[in-house]
């Protein structure tokens, strides 16, 4: 049995199980706003000290779980603002609109953002976050603002939504905490193995202390160096210098509205520097299959923004159009580890040139990349050093994969499970989702 629920707000649509009930945000716990305005250029001695002050942007990237943040606040920060508990669920109100996680540590965050502490004797806050993530995209459409869209803490307030007993509550977000759960750990494992794979290229390529022939470290071992004219400093004997541009080919992509999609017909998504952070989405733009064979990407392809935002990334969301402002990057020559590292190694300086311009969107031009000299191998110190590199490289893109298939079956899920479509049995014994 299930009541109808069409007429009685506009969020909702179809009808709820029985047992369910319709519940507001402030029926389930407390509701406020955050009390700083975040002004750093203006006040600066409101910040640097020991608390965590959350943006939005920390909350946009958290994927509902708010482990990590970039700015901290002063006791003077602390004082004009609040230290919210962990557990907290933030909910940002301007700008990105309806983006939610969940506090890991207490923190402070400004009025762009709501916090709700929940009254445990009457929901699982991890539910209340899976629900919101559910209503997301029907929040962002009720925003309104001349400037920026912005929703308010009354309209947030008056938002209605389902509520099963809070026993199902549990065994739900048990259930899309585990995919999230696997995703983090899988995100974890990622950040490890590229911090491995850059020390171990620093060590190799700066320190040259690459293990040779006998695995020993080589430059501290005595290993020959010769002075090398055109980088001004030793190097390995045998190895050489090249321009970046050498070692691999740098192929710009495409205007692809010159390849809109065509209704009834395949298509496949436009990769732009947004796909480059987020991956694909909803809104992400589609090409037709005209386009030529060399810009379309796939799964493990290095991709390298040129210009805006300068990235370099490991490809990982599947079948997409090469759009202008990015470089696909390939190499007959030298495996991908080789190039990757070096374009990473270089990214640093490349961003201080984009920084510079007196432009609106800082970029390199092809020259840079000339300009930016590699040290490479001989042979065999090369096959040596990728029986190590390339694994690591396979294993990050393969994980990226696997974190994008977990992504979609959660997203799958979660308007089935907060719609109850799909029931889930029930925990024993009081029995909670994993805390992620």
């Amino acid at each position: 049995m299930s009541c109808d629920l069409r007429s009685q707000h506009p969020l909702l649509s179809g009808s709820i199980p029985e047992g369910w009930q319709l519940v507001k945000l402030s029926d389930l716990g407390e509701v406020n706003r955050g009390r700083s305005r975040h002004r750093p250029r203006y006040a600066e001695h409101l910040y640097g000290g020991p608390y965590p002050f959350i943006q939005t942007g920390d909350i946009k990237s958290s994927n509902g779980r708010i482990k990590e943040y970039k700015q901290t606040y002063s006791e003077a920060g602390l004082a004009q603002s609040r230290l919210w508990s962990a557990g907290t669920m933030c909910i940002t109100i301007a700008a990105n609109i309806a983006e939610t996680g969940i506090l890991a540590f207490p923190a402070c965050f400004p009025d762009s953002v709501i916090g709700f502490i929940a009254d445990k004797s009457k929901c699982d806050v991890y539910f209340v976050e899976y629900m919101f993530r559910y209503l997301k995209n029907k929040i962002q459409r009720e925003a309104t603002g001349s400037v920026q869209d912005n929703i308010n803490l009354e309209t947030l307030e008056r938002i209605q939504f389902p509520l099963p007993p809070i026993s199902e509550q549990f065994a739900i977000s048990k259930v899309l905490g585990n995919f999230d759960a696997k995703i983090g750990i899988n995100q974890q494992m990622n950040r490890t193995l590229e911090a491995v794979g850059q020390a171990v290229f620093e060590r190799w390529f700066v320190d040259f202390e690459f293990p040779n022939e006998e695995g020993k470290p080589y430059k501290s071992s005595g290993g020959e160096m010769v002075y090398n004219q055109v980088s001004d400093k030793e190097i390995p004997k045998g190895w050489i210098i090249k321009p970046i541009d050498e070692i691999a080919d740098f192929l710009n992509g495409l205007a692809l509205q010159k390849f809109p999609a065509r209704e009834g017909e395949e298509s496949m998504p436009v990769i732009k520097i947004r796909e480059l952070r987020q991956g694909i989405t909803e809104s992400s733009d589609k090409a037709n299959l005209d386009l030529p064979e060399g810009y379309v990407v796939d799964n493990g392809d290095i991709l390298f923004s040129w210009s805006g935002s300068l990235e370099v990334v490991i490809w990982g969301f599947g079948k997409g159009a090469l759009n202008q402002h990015l470089f696909k990057v390939t190499s007959s020559k030298y495996p991908k580890w080789f190039f990757y590292y070096w374009i990473l190694h270089y990214l640093p300086e490349y961003r201080q040139i984009a920084a510079d311009k007196a432009t609106t969107m800082g970029h390199i031009q092809r020259h840079h990349l000339t300009a930016s000299q590699v040290i490479v191998p001989d042979d065999k110190t090369l096959e040596r050093m990728d029986r190590l590199l390339s694994p690591i490289l396979e294993r990050i893109s393969g994980i990226k994969v696997e974190t994008k298939v977990l992504s979609e079956i959660r997203d799958l899920l979660l308007p089935k499970l907060m719609s109850g479509k799909i029931r889930v049995p029930l925990p024993k014994d009081n029995e909670r989702h994993l805390d992620v």
